[in-house]
């Protein structure tokens, strides 16, 4: 495996954790498309059942380990500079795995009020009834952080650009409120991906991407990773088995060819979001944009600090006039697609009305065509 630091970002996303295979000389990563493995002999079968989900054990069943999975999982700790990491089924298999890791019946968490629509559902339904009390406070006020800690809070769980309003946390101040509380802090990057962020930089204990998004980044993957300690990710690892929450090879395959392009989309991600902020903020019918790049954000010296490669490719914005403008100006459209999800290389808008905004993920296409659809579709709207 090569696991080298002293390469530079761009060079590990093509290169770490992967390797020619010894078996057949193949230079790409070949997809391990099994469910078991054989064994030589008898006696190496038993063995393989003695050390049955340690570290050194061999490949016995994909549920636990495989080597197309475990090579996504090694390039991942190098990417976020982590110790280990571990890939799933998808995003929501991480997040609930990282609460299940800090906290049990009995104890307290504290989410973030600004957060994915799932990511509430799993917080508010499936958190009450493992017998996890959840408190939902706004991250960006600090003292009420403070003053929602209970004697029985475990964590603090954030996303690093909330989702859908486009708002940056302060993770070194969290870090130090965790700290002082003997808190861990869970950090979903799936915004930015460890190009534009490493949060283990601001002390988080737990790090996770849904790598359906910028991770694979083409739209046709779903997976999630789960990086932190040896100690944590191991105990995660038996967790999942029992769960049944392994990602297939062949999606971990997918996502490991998305991850050698991440530097140069997340580049034009970024370009091209801050590109689109600029045209949508100086436009008479747009009411206001949140994209945190933008130089009049107010947030703009926690982003320069945080994420001084950019903000990535993410923004929302809302309409003058009638709430059904929104759906007017998407039905407009002529290039971007109306879909969920982000991080693909296509551009994907949806009108979240009970927002009152528009999300947008700003793909890799050519800024002036992105520019122009937009236009377009905003001339065909009176307010």
């Amino acid at each position: 495996m090569n696991k080298q630091t002293n390469w530079s970002f761009d060079t590990n996303a093509i290169r770490a954790g992967e390797h020619r295979d010894p078996v057949t000389g193949a230079h790409n990563t070949p997809i391990y498309q099994t469910a078991t493995f054989s064994f030589e002999t008898s006696e190496e079968l038993a063995d393989a059942f003695i050390n049955y989900g340690k570290p050194d054990c061999p490949d016995l069943y994909t549920r636990e380990s495989n080597p197309t999975i475990s090579m996504l999982q090694d390039k991942m700790s190098v990417l976020q500079k982590t110790e280990a990491s571990l890939a799933m089924a998808s995003g929501m298999a991480a997040v609930a795995a990282s609460i299940r890791l800090c906290a049990k019946a009995g104890d307290h968490v504290i989410v973030t009020d600004k957060i994915f629509v799932v990511s509430r559902s799993f917080f508010q339904e499936e958190c009450p009834a493992m017998g996890i009390e959840v408190t939902f406070v706004d991250m960006l006020d600090l003292e009420s952080v403070k003053n929602a800690i209970k004697p029985n809070t475990k964590a603090l769980f954030v996303e690093t650009i909330t989702n859908p309003e486009m708002f940056v946390v302060d993770l070194a101040a969290l870090k130090k409120i965790a700290t002082s509380y003997d808190l861990s802090l869970i950090v979903d990057n799936t915004y930015l991906s460890p190009y534009l962020l490493q949060p283990v930089d601001f002390g988080a204990d737990l790090i996770l991407d849904s790598a359906t998004k910028y991770l694979s980044g083409h739209g046709d993957a779903v997976g999630g990773i789960l990086c932190g300690s040896e100690k944590l990710i191991s105990r995660a690892r038996s967790s999942m088995s029992s769960f049944g929450q392994c990602i297939s090879p062949f999606n971990a395959w997918l996502i490991l060819r998305g991850i050698r392009t991440l530097p140069l989309r997340m580049q034009r991600h970024t370009k091209n979001a801050m590109a689109l902020a600029k045209m949508l903020k100086n436009h008479e019918k747009i009411e206001w944009v949140r994209y945190a790049g933008t130089p009049d954000s107010n947030q703009v010296a926690l982003m320069e600090k945080q994420f001084p490669k950019g903000c990535g490719g993410m923004l929302s914005f809302n309409i003058k006039g009638d709430p059904d403008n929104l759906h007017k100006f998407m039905n407009a459209l002529t290039m971007v697609d109306q879909a969920t999800s982000l991080g693909d290389v296509y551009t994907l808008a949806a009108a979240r009305v009970n927002y009152g905004l528009i999300r947008v993920s700003v793909g890799c296409e050519d800024e002036e065509d992105i520019l122009a659809d937009f236009a377009q579709a905003l001339e065909t709207i009176e307010i």
